[in-house]
């Protein structure tokens, strides 16, 4: 069997040697065929450099060079369109998911005859409070909203066979949250827990822009229920609107002569009613900027170079 280890790379020149290092000595205990297969998504330091120095040296490191920066999700969709393998591994360059682990992921693979090995983190070194508290809420959210159920706790890092890697190859979809397609396609699906690292050095490339930007294409992926949502709002903002009009009715009948209609409550129905039609338009518009980029159908991402393929 072939082994392909799929690993995306944004401006990493700090760390990529060393993730080279250590996967090499992995894939040395392993005692299988294996490809290295690094994706350079339009680094602007001296990544691709780097790896073309290793790719020269080492025809098992294969190299897709995009002609700028796609995204991570782009990269490892890349990743998985061009290897070779029986069994993949999806690990991201900073040495957070250590690469020993994938050790372990084939034990669980072999052992259980699973379609994925997923990595579950036990805990997580080096990272905020804030993160830590939204990504484990994220998840839940995600479960309660979606009509697919996700494990929580996890990433990208795992383990795939050629059938989930065939499947995934089938999907067209452009704004992908791979995780969850990959939990989405069924199949035998196992745990594997580890303890995640803090990063091997250089700088996350996820800041709070991006955290929310994927959290919100893994929500409208997998769930129609904002929608609902938005329906619902409507809702309750008609019936606030009738309750109001019945008390200021009832009001003027009661006491004419000192029912005076004022400012405050005219300002409290407009800012009401407006936040409610502007939260339903940006639900609406998230989803109809999904199908904008579907309907374009442009490619996910561009390689400029491929190198030892």
């Amino acid at each position: 069997m072939v082994l392909s280890v799929i690993t995306p790379c944004y401006n990493e020149e700090l760390v990529v040697e060393e993730t080279y290092r250590r996967l090499k000595e992995v894939m040395a205990k392993t005692g299988m065929n294996y490809e290295l297969v690094f994706i350079n998504d339009g680094s602007r330091d001296n990544t691709y450099p780097l790896l073309l120095q290793l790719s020269e040296s080492d025809k098992t490191v294969k190299i897709l060079n995009f002609s700028r920066n796609f995204g991570h999700q782009c990269a490892v969709t890349a990743g998985i369109n061009h290897c070779t393998g029986d069994l993949a591994v999806i690990i991201d360059a900073d040495l957070q998911d250590p690469p020993e682990v994938i050790l372990d992921m084939l034990e669980i693979y072999r052992r259980e005859q699973a379609n994925v090995v997923y990595g579950v983190r036990k805990s997580r070194e080096g990272e905020s409070w804030f993160k830590l508290t939204t990504a484990k809420w994220f998840y839940r959210i995600l479960n309660k909203l979606s009509d697919v159920q996700f494990p929580v706790d996890t990433g990208d890092f795992r383990l795939i066979d050629r059938k989930i890697i065939d499947e995934f190859n089938r999907l067209h979809e452009k704004n992908k949250y791979i995780r969850g397609l990959i939990s989405w396609m069924g199949y035998k699906q196992v745990p594997c827990y580890y303890e995640r690292k803090e990063r091997f050095a250089g700088e996350t490339k996820y800041p709070l822009r991006k955290m929310l930007k994927f959290a919100s294409t893994g929500l409208l992926s997998f769930s129609k229920k904002p929608l609902k949502l938005a329906i619902w709002l409507g809702v309750l903002s008609v019936l606030v609107g009738l309750i109001y009009a019945l008390v200021i009715l009832i009001l003027k009948i009661i006491h004419p002569e000192s029912f005076v209609l004022g400012w405050t409550s005219t300002i409290f129905m407009i800012i009401f009613f407006g936040g409610i039609q502007l939260l339903t338009i940006g639900v609406l518009g998230e989803y109809i900027g999904n199908l904008f980029d579907e309907a374009k159908d442009r490619p996910e991402y561009i390689i400029s170079e491929k190198v030892n393929f």
